[in-house]
């Protein structure tokens, strides 16, 4: 994948652009639980069966699973701003279709255009890594990765305020007007990231990955309804299979793939990805089990018998305990790494399902749980975009964090799958209606502790945080900053790019080619002239300059893992040089 950009994040992010961005992925996550408080009631409002009003969540997840690593990518190589804003349109036209609708076919196609919005999270992550100092990108990543779980936590009492006082349309209305407001604060304050992929957008691989998504998600979703081992459940799977098998051989062969499998099968990405599953699946059983728990009458001996928005503000700090986390977990991923910051959030995980076991018999017990989770979730997804962003170049951020989101998303369905199974066979049928029973919350705690276990060995298999790197992750000042800068450049060519009159080129793009003729490497010049591009490995590589009103010059390079500046001179033909 070729790829150019800037090695330095852009200075002229102002300090507003962190909550914006962040805004924008809470009003994101607000679209996967607006309906959690009248789900039950679905298909009376849309005068249908239960089983097809289901497709009014199973849409939005589909599309969302689809559209994250596709605009990811389309923000790499068009711009991330650009994209997080269309992200953010699309969803707004999708929540004004649903809230003059009471018609089920049209209220699916307005809630797949709202799951269309779940890329600008990657986005907002790519656009920080972008723009940030690298001591305020530790903390703004994670609060941005921690706004699905903020914002699904926050929507619950809200949601649940709107639909018992208001008609419930007025639930789309309010996500659209949000949507707004987060398109013009997003106009008003996040500057465009400076950084572009280079190449054109893998249309082929796209529709392979989202025909491979949306036939593995669609069994998971509506196994409970078809039966999981009917022909049809079957079928999709196995052909999931094969077709997500096709298509990565067809990425394998692009020479810009959508997603970069070969830097997806790196140890940092690939345990990363795999244990973002289980932290997916660990967060969606609490949502799932603790409003059910509360809501149930107390007449069954152990429904907490509370209401709708009560259960709401009870599972709100599940919410708000993940927002609190971020800047707590810039101190501890600085000190320690992310790799540590998220096996103790695995951790902290695993203690809250364990005692919630043992806290089920009382309200105050069950914002306890969610509290003590909510602790533990945030550090977890804080911990992920920064040891993706630590394992792939600069310009493929956004595709990168956006098929991590996806295997999150991806979590959440099996979860959502799962737990649906386990509470409905488990359940006592009480006049023609089936009520959760205990045994099933306990399963249920008891199959995210065993995902956790699962999400801790994952965590134990990541590389260690590399020596050079420690710098880079306690820069607290401008010096610190500095230094980690130098320790890079020691890990590839460094030097200026000059004109005919020995005087700087500023912005000029310097490209990194390796002995195969693909781009191994590439940034722009700063001001002074000055460049650094990093190395995969030693070996012989040819650099290449360019810049607007110069011609190009290309010079063999051998990097031996000495340093020794390599000057690039756009008045001179190219010169073998030994670095």
């Amino acid at each position: 994948m070729t790829h150019t950009s800037t090695d330095q994040p852009g200075r002229r992010a102002g300090g507003a652009v962190v909550p914006v961005l962040a805004f924008a992925g809470i009003v994101v996550a607000v679209m996967q639980t607006l309906l959690v408080p009248v789900i039950k009631d679905l298909p009376q409002l849309l005068d249908t069966a239960p089983s097809d009003a289901t497709w009014v969540l199973t849409s939005t997840l589909l599309s969302g699973a689809v559209a994250t690593p596709i605009m990811g990518r389309l923000g790499d190589l068009y711009g991330k701003r650009r994209m997080l804003i269309l992200s953010l349109a699309v969803m707004v036209a999708g929540a004004l279709v649903s809230a003059v609708t009471s018609d089920l076919l049209v209220m699916i196609v307005g809630r797949t255009l709202q799951g269309f919005a779940m890329g600008a999270i990657p986005l907002g992550i790519g656009l920080m890594r972008d723009m940030l100092p690298r001591e305020k990108l530790g903390s703004a990543m994670a609060l941005m990765s921690s706004s699905i779980g903020v914002g699904g936590g926050l929507a619950l009492p809200a949601a649940a305020l709107i639909a018992q006082h208001a008609d419930w349309h007025a639930l789309f209305y309010g996500a659209a007007g949000l949507g707004v407001l987060a398109i013009v604060l997003t106009l008003l304050v996040v500057p465009e990231s400076p950084a572009r992929a280079q190449g054109s957008f893998d249309l082929p691989g796209a529709i392979g990955l989202s025909a491979g998504l949306v036939l593995f998600l669609l069994p998971i979703t509506k196994g409970s309804d078809w039966g999981w081992s009917s022909g049809m459940t079957l079928g999709l799977f196995a052909a999931s299979v094969v077709v997500l098998l096709l298509w990565g051989l067809m990425e394998l062969r692009v020479k810009a793939p959508l997603v970069d499998l070969r830097t997806s099968a790196r140890p940092a990405v690939l345990f990363t990805n795999l244990a973002s599953i289980m932290v997916g699946v660990s967060f969606y059983v609490v949502s799932l089990v603790l409003p059910q728990l509360l809501q149930l009458p107390t007449s069954t001996g152990y429904g907490l018998g509370q209401s709708m928005v009560t259960a709401g503000l009870l599972v709100a700090p599940l919410g708000l305990t993940m927002m609190v986390t971020a800047p707590v977990y810039a101190r501890l991923s600085a000190k320690y790494g992310p790799k540590v910051t998220l096996i103790l959030g695995l951790l902290i995980i695993a203690i809250g399902y364990g005692a919630g076991l043992g806290l089920m018999s009382a309200a105050w017990q069950s914002l306890v749980i969610a509290v003590v989770l909510g602790a533990g979730i945030g550090l977890a997804y804080s911990s992920l975009p920064a040891l993706i962003v630590g394992a792939v170049p600069a310009s493929e951020t956004g595709a990168a964090n956006g098929l991590n989101t996806l295997m999150r998303s991806i979590g959440t369905s099996v979860s959502s799958a799962v737990i649906g199974m386990v509470l409905a066979n488990t359940a006592n049928d009480v006049g023609g209606v089936a009520v959760p029973t205990m045994h099933g919350f306990r399963v249920s705690f008891l199959i995210a502790t065993g995902a956790v276990a699962v999400g801790l060995l994952l965590a134990l298999f990541l590389p260690g945080r590399a020596p050079a790197a420690a710098p880079r992750l306690r820069a607290s000042s401008e010096e610190d900053a500095n230094l980690a800068r130098a320790e890079e450049v020691l890990r590839g060519f460094r030097g200026r790019v000059l004109d005919a009159t020995g005087a700087p080129v500023a912005h000029a793009k310097v490209t990194l080619i390796d002995r195969r003729g693909r781009q191994a490497g590439a940034t722009l010049s700063e001001a002074d002239g000055s460049y650094a591009v990093t190395v995969p490995a030693r070996g012989a590589y040819v650099l290449a300059a360019k810049a607007t009103g110069h011609g190009p010059l290309a010079s063999a390079a051998t990097h031996t893992g000495d340093e020794r500046p390599v000057d690039l001179d756009l008045a001179l033909p190219g010169e073998t040089v030994t670095a």
